[in-house]
């Protein structure tokens, strides 16, 4: 079915559609919010495992942070997209470098996600890594995958700011299970 519509809309026959404005950024109002009791949310979605990452950026120091709410987006053009809380100290760092690169955190790298989680530390201390190929962002040693991208858009989500990166570079590293986070549990 998906390719079929890829086939479409490389055909040119498909109609043009006009992007929709951007949204204003701003604070959610009192009647916008959801009349469900924030931890039972939190219990309900905690049902659904999801893969761990750190998000990286260059600069000086560099900049990272874990992340557990990341997906693909698009295959064409290639876009994924992780969300971010907007009191995050280290997102204004990685909105000014404007590259980022995802690291696909194993199983067995668990305490390297626990470094990263933390605010205010040196989250780089000890931890091997080199430069991604396109951004120079650090491409964590010991990952499963990483994906080097362009910040292409970034959209308001609630609490949240949803970043749309196009990829720019990507590979898989070692060949292992995944961590995951489920229950609020690595798994």
């Amino acid at each position: 079915m998906a390719e079929a519509a890829v086939r479409y809309l490389r055909s040119g026959k498909a109609l043009a559609v006009e992007a929709l404005p951007r949204p204003e950024l701003r604070c959610v109002r009192e009647d916008e919010r959801a009349p469900v009791d924030p931890a039972e949310f939190r219990r309900v979605l905690g049902a659904f495992a999801t893969g761990v990452t750190v998000i990286t950026a260059p600069g000086t120091p560099p900049a990272g942070f874990a992340c557990q709410s990341f997906s693909s987006l698009s295959l064409d053009p290639p876009l994924v997209a992780f969300m971010v809380g907007r009191t995050s100290t280290t997102w204004p760092r990685i909105a000014r470098a404007g590259v980022f690169c995802v690291n696909v955190l194993s199983a067995d790298q668990g305490e390297l996600c626990r470094a990263f989680a933390v605010s205010g530390a040196d989250k780089f201390a000890g931890v091997p890594h080199d430069p991604a190929p396109a951004s120079g962002s650090p491409r964590l040693a010991g990952t499963l995958a990483w994906i080097d991208c362009t910040i292409h858009a970034v959209h308001t989500g609630g609490d949240h700011l949803i970043v749309v990166g196009r990829v720019d570079a990507l590979g898989t590293g070692e060949d292992e299970a995944p961590l995951l986070f489920h229950r609020g549990r690595f798994r």
